[in-house]
C-alpha cells in the first residue's frame, strides 16, 4: 500500500517534468489519494484503474476495474498525457505486460511514473543474505494471499530490471529516485561501503570483461545499482517518456 512520502515523491517527479498534464491515469488507484494530490496540484483530468472498486474513497471517483494479470488495460491507444502506477508492479504476474501497457495509453511524450519496494537497500540485502526474503516480500500464503497488502507482494523487481523493462517496452529518459532513506539502513552502509566498493568493482570487472553483460547501453543502471540512493532508499520511483517518434531511445540516466 502506498504511502504518503511515496504520493509526494510521485508529485515531486511529475512537477520536476513539466508538470502540464491534460489526462492522467492512476494505475492500482486504491482509495484515491494520489488522484485528488495530483487533481490540486496540476489541475489535471483523473481516471482510475483497480482490479476493484471497493477500496475508492474519492467522492465521485469512478473506478475502471481491470485485473491486470489477465486482462489489458481498458482505454485506447495514446489516451493520457500522464500514467502513475505507484506500488502496483510487484502484485503482477507479468509485468512486463503492464509496462508495455502503459506505454499504449501514453501518449507520445506522455509521462510514466512507477514505484516498487527498493529490495537493493542495504536492510533488504541483509535479510536477503540471513532468511532468502527481501523486505516486504516475506513468504507468502498459499493460494490465500491479500492482492492488495504485502501478502500479494509476488513480484521482486530490483530498479535494475524496472529500468530495462520501460525501456523494452519502447520508454526513454529514465530517471530515479527514492521516496526517503532509511535511516536504519545508514549505520550498517558505513561498516559494509568498504566491502561494497572492493567487491562491487571486482564483480563489474568480471561482467565487463569475462562475461561482457555490461555495456554502454545498461552500464548506467547497473552503477545506479551501488548508489547511495538506491542503498539507503524504501521506495525506487522511475520516470520515463513515450518518445515523440518511436525510432530513438535515450538510455541516460
Amino acid at each position: 500500500m502506498s504511502t504518503e512520502r511515496i504520493y509526494q515523491a510521485v508529485l515531486d517527479v511529475a512537477a520536476a517534468h513539466g508538470g502540464q498534464f491534460l489526462r492522467h491515469l492512476d494505475v492500482g488507484a486504491g482509495r484515491g489519494q494520489l488522484i485528488e494530490l495530483v487533481r490540486a496540484r496540476f489541475q489535471t483530468q483523473s481516471c482510475a484503474c483497480d482490479y476493484t472498486d471497493a477500496l475508492m474513497k474519492l467522492p465521485g471517483q469512478k473506478v475502471d476495474v481491470a485485473n491486470l494479470n489477465h486482462e489489458p488495460l481498458p482505454y485506447a491507444d495514446a489516451s493520457f498525457d500522464l500514467l502513475t502506477a505507484t506500488e502496483v508492479i510487484e502484485h503482477l504476474e507479468h509485468y512486463r505486460e503492464t509496462l508495455r501497457e502503459f506505454f499504449r495509453v501514453l501518449q507520445p511524450g506522455g509521462l510514466c511514473i512507477v514505484t516498487t519496494p527498493n529490495v537493493l537497500n542495504v536492510n533488504s540485502r541483509l535479510r536477503f543474505l540471513w532468511f532468502g526474503f527481501a523486505n516486504l516480500f516475506g513468504p507468502l500464503p498459499v493460494r490465500h494471499s491479500a492482492l492488495y497488502s504485502t501478502g500479494g507482494h509476488i513480484n521482486p523487481v530490483s530498479y535494475f530490471y524496472v529500468a530495462h523493462a520501460l525501456l523494452d517496452a519502447g520508454f526513454e529518459s529514465v530517471s530515479a529516485t527514492v521516496d526517503k532513506y532509511q535511516r536504519s539502513s545508514l549505520a550498517k552502509l558505513v561498516l559494509l561501503w568498504p566491502l561494497i566498493k572492493i567487491f562491487g568493482a571486482w564483480a563489474w570487472r568480471k561482467e565487463t570483461r569475462r562475461f561482457r553483460t555490461i555495456d554502454p547501453d545498461n552500464a548506467p543502471y547497473v552503477h545506479a545499482i551501488n548508489s547511495l540512493p538506491l542503498l539507503l532508499g524504501r521506495t525506487i520511483v522511475v520516470a520515463v517518456r513515450k518518445p515523440l517518434t518511436s525510432t530513438l531511445h535515450d538510455t541516460s540516466v
